[in-house]
């Protein structure tokens, strides 16, 4: 355990995480940032997770941590109360009896370099990594990210390699594409990825792997000549993430003389439950 009089206060966590993953980088549709905690109270364990559900913030407070950061907010449009009656009122309820603290990094870490599209790149080994869509005036930050393979490869071996690096789920992998076609070049995007085809094109990738493909935006881009496609969890595809925001915090709280414990939720909170083939 970390020595209780090093322990940081949420102020001093908090102002690392907002360096690191700055609010000004999050959609303007999106909410990050302080959810509930005392600034002046001191933080001694950190837990990891992609989504603020209830088996998560059991699973904090059972392991003791004053402060719980997810990728998912909880609360993405505004509310006028958090009443108890409510299961997401209940989660704040229990969070605040329970001492803990809630922050959120959501579309702001998505844009950080790194950020969750760097995890999950450096979890297939790409390297020579850069945005697929930089953001305006900051070419090292945006969305997503190309990068190289080693060397070319098969695209089945390469769904292998995607279905190898990320965590199970029911839903497994999907794979669009002639699975002889020889893929280096590499497209990626955690989360949610349909939005970005125009910038898997232009990049020249010979394979897109990013989550929540729909139909139609997956077969016209196809249809127009575009680049294989591996569709994974979204949850899976931002899982990677955690381990590299919370090494990211320990760092940096050691390079000023504090301390903390983190750990990285591993409960599967993608939603599907059970996979069949149909026929």
């Amino acid at each position: 355990m970390p020595d209780t009089s090093a322990a940081p206060t949420l102020r001093d966590v908090v102002a690392i995480l907002e360096r690191v993953y700055d609010p000004s980088w999050a959609e303007s549709w999106d909410a990050v940032g302080l959810v509930c905690g005392d600034p002046e109270e001191p933080v001694r364990t950190v837990g990891f997770a992609v989504d603020p559900v209830a088996a998560v913030i059991d699973e904090a407070l059972e392991r003791g941590a004053d402060l719980l950061v997810t990728h998912h907010p909880l609360f993405l449009r505004g509310v006028h109360g958090v009443p108890a009656t409510t299961f997401k009122g209940r989660l704040i309820h229990k969070l605040i009896r329970g001492g803990a603290a809630l922050f959120t990094a959501h579309t702001n870490a998505d844009s950080a370099d790194p950020g969750v599209s760097d995890a999950l790149a450096h979890a297939l080994d790409l390297h020579d990594l850069r945005p697929l869509e930089p953001r305006a005036a900051t070419p090292e930050l945006g969305i997503g990210r190309v990068g190289e393979l080693a060397a070319a490869e098969p695209l089945s071996a390469f769904a292998a390699r995607v279905a190898a690096a990320l965590p199970a789920t029911s839903g497994g992998v999907r794979v669009a594409g002639d699975p002889d076609r020889p893929v280096r070049r590499v497209a990626v995007c955690g989360g949610a990825g349909d939005t970005l085809f125009g910038a898997v094109r232009t990049s020249g990738a010979d394979v897109y792997v990013t989550a929540d493909l729909r139909h139609h935006p997956a077969s016209e881009a196809l249809e127009a000549g575009g680049p294989a496609l591996v569709d994974v969890a979204h949850w899976a595809s931002e899982w990677p993430w955690l381990e590299h925001a919370a090494s990211t915090l320990r760092s940096t709280l050691a390079a000023g003389g504090t301390n903390v414990d983190t750990y990285v939720s591993t409960l599967v909170t993608d939603p599907w439950t059970a996979h069949l083939a149909a026929g």
